[in-house]
């Protein structure tokens, strides 16, 4: 394992990974553990960032113009190494650019840079594609935090809930056996309340490419109590993700993680054959253009009542 970045306020303290660049852990004072358990038995993955595509491709393949590349689920950026630019107590942040490698399955000169830093009970993660090349560059971009489920403190599985910022009414997408899209389905959101259960993803990650909300809350409930002025909160964190219109919620049934992901992309959907600049959820930089995608996490953790 590659030597971890740690950055503290006090409040809170991440360790970041400079293999993906991927945060692996996000503690509060106390200790409590606010990441997934990467139970090898589910998932070891943490946090990557998912670039320069966000799900799978039909066939592992994608064209662009009339060449065709090889590219895996969710891009390489995950599983590469990132320099270290620049590091505090606070902050630090990574970079990575184009390389031989890159280029035979990517064919363009970028720069993904980002920028982690902590400020009381709140991490903020700043995501800056750059395209260093002479043409316009397609990509996409996406966060793919796995959060712990229960949250420290926060009670039973069945008693946590995910709280959508707008009423969310439209349908969402579903993936078949090889990670394309399927047709649409009913929402499971009422009245922006989302009440995950282990059943709920025997059909892979619920999608929404059509989000209204730029904010949600991951919550456990607080216990019944006869005590009216007993003043408990439940454990909580909120994601708020202003540049990015996509969502993914995942995780493999019976794991003790619940996956939240912002995106700005989308896997093909099933058939797609078309050029990679026609592919959902695309987007491009003109040459010299840059574009960063920010993620904010601030925890709350459980309290008591006097």
């Amino acid at each position: 394992m590659s030597e971890l970045f740690t950055i503290s306020s006090g409040d809170l303290t991440a360790r970041i990974d400079p293999l993906g660049a991927e945060m692996v852990s996000l503690r509060d004072a106390s200790g409590g553990e606010w990441m997934t358990d990467a139970d090898p038995q589910y998932w070891t993955g943490h946090a990557p960032i998912l670039f320069p595509i966000v799900g799978e491709l039909v066939g592992g393949t994608y064209r662009f113009d009339g060449q065709e590349y090889a590219l895996a689920r969710h891009g390489f950026a995950r599983k590469s190494m990132f320099e270290r630019v620049d590091s505090s107590p606070r902050s630090v942040s990574f970079l990575l650019t184009d390389s031989e490698a890159t280029r035979k399955v990517y064919p363009f000169a970028f720069s993904l840079e980002l920028l982690y830093e902590i400020e009381d009970r709140t991490l903020r993660l700043t995501a800056t594609v750059t395209n260093r090349g002479d043409g316009d560059m397609p990509f996409s971009i996406g966060f793919h935090p796995g959060f712990a489920w229960p949250l420290p403190a926060g009670g039973a599985k069945e008693q946590h809930r995910v709280v959508f910022s707008d009423h969310e009414t439209g349908p969402i997408r579903r993936l078949d056996d090889k990670g394309l899209l399927r047709a649409y389905e009913d929402t499971p959101i009422h009245n922006r309340i989302l009440r995950p259960y282990p059943g709920l993803f025997h059909a892979d990650a619920m999608i929404w490419d059509r989000l209204s909300s730029r904010m949600l809350r991951f919550e456990g409930e607080t216990p019944e109590s006869d005590d009216e002025d007993a003043g408990e909160e439940p454990a909580a964190l909120e994601l708020a993700f202003p540049d990015n219109d996509m969502l993914g919620i995942w995780q493999k049934p019976g794991a003790n993680y619940l996956c939240l992901e912002p995106w700005s992309g989308i896997a093909d959907p099933e058939g797609f054959d078309g050029d990679f600049r026609e592919k959902p959820g695309i987007m491009s930089l003109a040459a010299g253009e840059a574009r960063s995608f920010r993620l904010a996490i601030t925890i709350y953790p459980a309290e008591a009542g006097d």
